[in-house]
């Protein structure tokens, strides 16, 4: 993994997805969609129904996240990272809808990285335990749809120099892996 960092804009455009490598450490800048499971569930099951989704994910990112409240003056409260593998069963179908990344913590499943190569999209991950340093590259935080689920609503965030390291590349390069392989070789 390079030490020097990337500073890239999102929305993701497809040269900016491609050009992401596992290991690679990025500063983001732009917009960043917030949404969790139950986001997730209510898009796919919209999509099933056939009904237009309540937000464009046309090279949008989406960071999995149900931040905790604000504090006076600030836009957001903690912000940390969910366990990715709980929107593996609707991630394929929302790739499909033109998302151009994705930010949580955690494996990806087979079917995530199958769809994840087929249409050119990057994972990474951000640090799961520094929520509280996180916040502070979020400078706002609107709710876009579903209200109603709280802190699971489908937000838009505002953010500069959001730390994040690409964990699965758009070619299915896996930097758990990589990362791991030189202890696996080691003999006792």
């Amino acid at each position: 993994m390079s030490s020097e960092k990337k500073h890239i804009q999102a929305p993701f455009d497809d040269i900016t997805a491609r050009s992401l490598k596992a290991g690679d450490q990025v500063l983001i800048s732009g917009t960043i969609i917030a949404a969790r499971d139950a986001a997730h569930k209510r898009m796919t099951e919209a999509l099933d129904r056939g009904e237009k989704l309540p937000v464009d994910l046309k090279n949008a990112v989406i960071y999995y996240v149900g931040p905790s409240p604000a504090k006076p003056n600030t836009p957001i409260g903690s912000a940390g990272p969910t366990t990715s593998g709980r929107m593996d069963s609707y991630t394929p179908k929302l790739i499909e809808q033109g998302l151009k990344g994705m930010i949580g913590k955690g494996y990806r499943k087979e079917e995530v990285v199958d769809a994840m190569k087929k249409h050119g999209v990057p994972y990474l991950v951000a640090i799961g335990g520094a929520g509280a340093l996180i916040a502070k590259s979020i400078k706002k935080y609107t709710v876009l749809a579903y209200e109603d689920l709280g802190a699971e609503a489908i937000a838009a965030l505002e953010v500069e120099n959001f730390p994040a390291i690409v964990a699965i590349d758009c070619e299915g390069n896996n930097y758990y892996e990589q990362g791991q392989a030189p202890y696996r070789k080691t003999s006792l």
